[in-house]
């Protein structure tokens, strides 16, 4: 659901590619890292984080809040889920519903498919725990034992390498539609200006439960006009985007899916004008990292243990390239011994 004509009518906000680009980076965190400590691990995974590609939470949260070490992914503050779309993701524990129950079918067979696994989960478990395929194999049910998920009694520790451990955890108090509400309002902050349609895709919901969602926030939103069509912001975000932008940071290396580019669409559009650098970010197998520099995503990079290998769309200065290498030596890479090595793959 985007904004039609009549609710643009009288509305004076129009915002511009920088003005879009800047809020992202301003309410994601990426211009400053935050300090140590849960509040910041909670506005860093405002929005989830995703870790479909193991550590990749861990390197989101680098790029967020200071001191992060390999260990910070396992702070108490934090849990893993199946999340929007059945992914795997982080997200601050006192949120675990919200990433949840927030996506819990509305109509009555999806939903009972959902409580039915995790009552059958709750019952082969009986307060233990054990790998993803031992209690698919169980149960007989395989990749479907993720619907129970949704329920948000289910909780996941995934490190990579082998199948997730599974657990279950009381169900939370919070009702579905409150949840589907803040999730709504999470997107919107993250990734706005958007519209219900972008939402739907993000979640895995229905586009009716999306639809309904901002028709719901609908007193709590404000239509602007941007390069890309008329979208949604909260109300509450409209003096930051008016408000002068601060200073990029001089280089981020964000990880695969991470939120400021887990983007579709339009919104790609936006974020990388070329075409054929966008074919070279979101590509049709395994996503790169995208490297940020000044505020802009100038390039990708991959990691192979110690060696981050560096590919850019433009010529970086001296100082650029040293501001991408201090970057690429702090992050908190499990498992590798050494100095970590860049390779500027187009130098």
């Amino acid at each position: 659901m985007a904004p039609t004509r009549a609710d643009l009518t009288g509305s004076h906000l129009v915002l511009t590619r920088p003005q879009i680009l800047a809020f992202r980076r301003h309410v994601g965190a990426l211009n400053e890292r935050l300090p140590p400590g849960p509040s910041s691990l909670q506005h860093a995974a405002w929005a989830g984080l995703q870790d479909s590609m193991p550590r990749a939470a861990l390197l989101s949260i680098h790029a967020r809040v200071r001191e992060t070490e390999p260990s910070t992914w396992e702070d108490a503050s934090l849990v893993q889920l199946w999340g929007p779309r059945f992914n795997t993701y982080v997200v601050a524990a006192r949120d675990l519903a919200v990433f949840s129950l927030g996506r819990l079918p509305d109509t009555a067979r999806p939903r009972q498919v959902a409580e039915d696994m995790a009552n059958r989960l709750h019952a082969l478990l009986s307060g233990a725990r054990m790998t993803y395929r031992e209690a698919g194999g169980a149960l007989g049910v395989g990749n479907g034992l993720r619907y129970a998920a949704t329920t948000g009694t289910v909780i996941i520790r995934w490190e990579g390498a082998r199948a997730p451990i599974v657990w279950t955890v009381p169900p939370p108090t919070l009702v579905p539609r409150d949840a589907r509400l803040e999730l709504a309002r999470r997107y919107l902050h993250i990734f706005g200006p958007t519209t219900s349609e972008a939402f739907t895709k993000w979640a895995g919901i229905s586009r009716q439960q999306g639809s309904a969602a901002f028709v719901a926030l609908r007193g709590s939103l404000t239509p602007v006009q941007t390069p890309i069509g008329d979208r949604w912001i909260l109300s509450s975000d409209e003096a930051t985007f008016r408000s002068e932008s601060a200073s990029a940071a001089p280089a981020r290396l964000l990880p695969s899916g991470d939120s400021y580019w887990l983007l579709q669409g339009a919104d790609r559009e936006l974020l990388v004008p070329a075409p054929g650098q966008r074919r070279e970010l979101w590509t049709p197998r395994v996503w790169p990292g995208a490297l940020l520099v000044d505020g802009e995503v100038v390039g990708t990079w991959r990691r192979a243990q110690e060696r981050v290998t560096i590919g850019t769309w433009r010529p970086l200065s001296s100082a650029e390239r040293a501001g991408v290498e201090a970057e690429a030596s702090s992050l908190p890479l499990p498992g590798v011994q050494g100095r970590i090595a860049v390779h500027w793959d187009n130098a």
